[in-house]
């Protein structure tokens, strides 16, 4: 991070292939952008754009796009609701 923006980042998932994958697509799309909800939404979509689902696994597709939405736009602080 430098002044509130990404300047340098690395972003890989495990589980999702035969191989751990580096998202490099993600990792150049969020240079150089601040690191909010935006952009991790941004970086989400982007991760499992082209993912086809195998006869089992669908749940991966949006449990991949979620992890790396997280990882780049942090995660809303969770209020009890009354």
């Amino acid at each position: 991070m430098s002044g509130g923006r990404i300047e340098r980042i690395r972003v890989a998932v495990n589980g999702a292939a035969a191989r751990p994958l580096r998202l490099k697509a993600v990792e150049e799309a969020v240079r150089g952008k601040p690191a909010d909800a935006a952009t991790g939404e941004m970086a989400g979509r982007l991760a499992v754009r082209g993912a086809i689902p195998l006869q089992f696994n669908a749940y991966k597709i949006p449990l991949m796009r979620n992890l790396v939405k997280r990882a780049i736009g942090g995660v809303e602080e969770a209020t009890w609701a009354s």
